[in-house]
């Protein structure tokens, strides 16, 4: 491949400093060759409102979906809140699949990295982000389980990562490209 896929990277926490953006700008930094990792933000989409969402749409609500649309593959990053994705990614997620019929994101190739300060990783998050992705017909990776508890001591004060997360991160990085490359429709 001449080119390396890009992918749209979805971040559900908000907080320039959050666990799961340092985990996000990580892998684009573990990523192959293949693989162009592009975080695409969120938190200036307006609450999706069928309302507002007429000729034209807001721009925040345009500037996404193309974002999107024009990637290859997606890439979740995301906490758990309260046993479910944060409120801002299912925000997104609405937006890019609408109007009704035009979402920009089936058929592409996805995965989700889960990660908490809690024991279980975003489990519960995950979960949920899958369920609407095949609803929305991405190909989710399956393995590995990306289930990250303990998020907190992931960095060191300098924003090191630590070494033995870095490997397990080298090892989901590899198994996206290859399921990437498997996937995208060409």
């Amino acid at each position: 491949m001449s080119t390396p896929y890009k992918v749209a990277v979805l971040v559900g926490s908000l907080r320039q400093a959050s666990i799961n953006r340092k985990l996000a700008l990580a892998l684009a930094e573990l990523a192959p060759p293949s693989l162009q990792l592009e975080l695409v933000e969120i938190g200036e989409l307006p609450l999706y409102n069928e309302d507002i969402d007429v000729s034209p749409a807001p721009e925040a609500y345009t500037r996404f979906r193309q974002q999107v649309k024009a990637a290859d593959a997606l890439l979740f990053v995301t906490p758990e809140y309260n046993r479910s994705v944060p409120g801002v990614l299912k925000n997104a997620i609405d937006v890019g699949s609408r109007p009704y019929g035009q979402s920009v994101f089936g058929g592409k190739p996805g995965a989700v990295l889960s990660a908490s300060p809690g024991a279980i990783g975003g489990f519960g998050a995950k979960h949920h982000l899958r369920q609407s992705m095949v609803f929305l017909d991405v190909y989710m990776l399956q393995q590995p389980e990306s289930y990250l508890g303990g998020a907190g001591k992931f960095f060191d004060e300098s924003g090191k990562l630590d070494a033995g997360i870095e490997g397990l991160l080298q090892k989901f990085i590899d198994a996206y490209a290859a399921w990437v490359e498997r996937h995208v429709k060409g």
